[in-house]
């Protein structure tokens, strides 16, 4: 961060900017020092890059209109809105940009912004929809040698086997994920494989080895980084099941003050299941309920929340909590969660009901994406052009979800849940 004193104002403020996305993944003293730097220009996007490292909200819409219509001038606009908690505006944003680039045949900049858009369906439990815009975004990453976005796709597909305890397909994710280190000296989608590895090992019972990911997460170069901070309830659940809670007590703390300054309510209330489980205190559970959260994050609340009134012998209370909790998890394919769930409900003495096995669950991603598009009635060569493939293709995927489905037609499809 030394030098170019002596350049065009205007051309050093775009370096500027620019370096901030190497800075990210090199972390301290690399991200401050780039940072020191923003703070001193009158530059839109420098403003933006600050406001939301401080935890501050972004004001999205207004930052598009400024720095232009293209996708590749408004696509780091997405990453900053996640960093300021502003998954639903980012999500508003990565979706119309996605379109926009399937419009216009601008196919490099898909892998980072279906990344964003994946980033933003996982946040809000929307797990199927993530896996194909990932699924997708990783066949066009390859082909354009994108190693950085491979990378991070890869690592985000982990993310989602660990929460249906795909222990096998999460650890062959993150090893592809960690394979390629060609960008800022080791693999992007690091971090996203520590939280993956928590993730599987949190689910499946073993909280020491969760720890251990996870805590890894709080150190530099990640410890500002999207994941470490979203990944923060699960150390704290991960250490208290462990028994040395004292290992997420800053980490918790930390993430209460974040949480404080986006004054998002799925993250207040995700604050107050953390208080809930270092403290045992039930009214944090219960303003964490209240308040309300992402489907996903909700239900572990009322899983933890009955496991508690369980363990105080409150087992008639802890049912309606449980079986809450039981249902979103088959709803989302959590398998660990669910198993979990239906384990405390039993114990209760209610017998705990068996899953529902989703119309889509035998489907791939790319056939899940091919069915929806074919049930809006769309044909084959509007499908191919849409998603960049052949029409061929696109009724080889057809022919393949077709029996899965149970449907012989696009009529039929329509009339599915996709």
């Amino acid at each position: 961060m030394t030098g170019g004193a002596d350049l065009d104002p205007r051309r050093r403020a775009e370096l500027l900017v620019a370096a901030f996305h190497p800075a990210w993944y090199l972390g301290e003293p690399w991200l401050g020092a780039c940072l020191d730097r923003l703070a001193t220009l009158d530059h839109p996007v420098a403003r933006y890059q600050v406001a939301a490292l401080r935890g501050r909200p972004v004001p999205l819409a207004e930052a598009a209109a400024r720095i232009g219509a293209e996708p590749r001038d408004r696509v780091q606009l997405c990453g900053l809105g996640f960093v300021a908690g502003q998954d639903a505006e980012t999500y508003e944003m990565a979706a119309a940009l996605v379109a926009r680039c399937r419009a216009d045949g601008v196919v490099g900049l898909l892998p980072t912004l279906l990344f964003f858009l994946a980033e933003a369906e996982f946040f809000h439990s929307r797990h199927r929809d993530a896996a194909v815009s990932l699924d997708e975004a990783v066949q066009i990453a390859r082909d354009a040698d994108q190693p950085l976005w491979n990378s991070q796709l890869l690592a985000v597909q982990a993310v989602l086997s660990a929460v249906a305890g795909d222990e096998p397909r999460c650890r062959e994710q993150v090893a592809a994920a960690l394979s390629d280190a060609r960008t800022v000296g080791e693999a992007g989608g690091r971090a996203w494989t520590f939280w993956a590895l928590g993730l599987l090992d949190l689910g499946l019972g073993r909280a020491e080895s969760a720890v251990a990911h996870l805590a890894t997460l709080r150190e530099e170069p990640y410890a500002h980084q999207v994941c470490a901070y979203r990944s923060v309830p699960d150390l704290v659940e991960a250490a208290v099941r462990a028994g040395v809670p004292e290992r997420a007590r800053e980490a918790a703390t930390r993430f209460t003050g974040w949480a404080e300054r986006v004054d998002r309510p799925w993250a207040r209330a995700s604050a107050h299941r953390c208080r809930a489980l270092l403290t045992g205190d039930e009214q944090d559970y219960l303003l964490a309920l209240k308040i309300g959260g992402r489907p996903f994050e909700q239900a572990r609340t009322e899983l933890l929340y009955g496991e508690w009134l369980r363990r105080a012998r409150r087992r008639t209370d802890a049912r309606g909590w449980l079986h809450r909790a039981l249902d979103t998890f088959d709803r989302l394919g959590a398998a660990p969660w669910a198993a979990r769930a239906r384990t405390e409900l039993n114990a209760t003495g209610l017998a705990a009901p068996q899953a529902i096995r989703s119309v889509t669950a035998d489907l791939t991603p790319q056939e899940l994406q091919i069915a929806r598009l074919a049930g809006q009635r769309l044909s084959n060569k509007d499908i191919a052009a849409q998603l960049f493939l052949s029409p061929k293709t696109v009724a080889y995927h057809l022919y393949k979800a077709y029996p899965k489905l149970g449907v012989s037609s696009r009529t039929e499809l329509a009339d599915l849940e996709l």
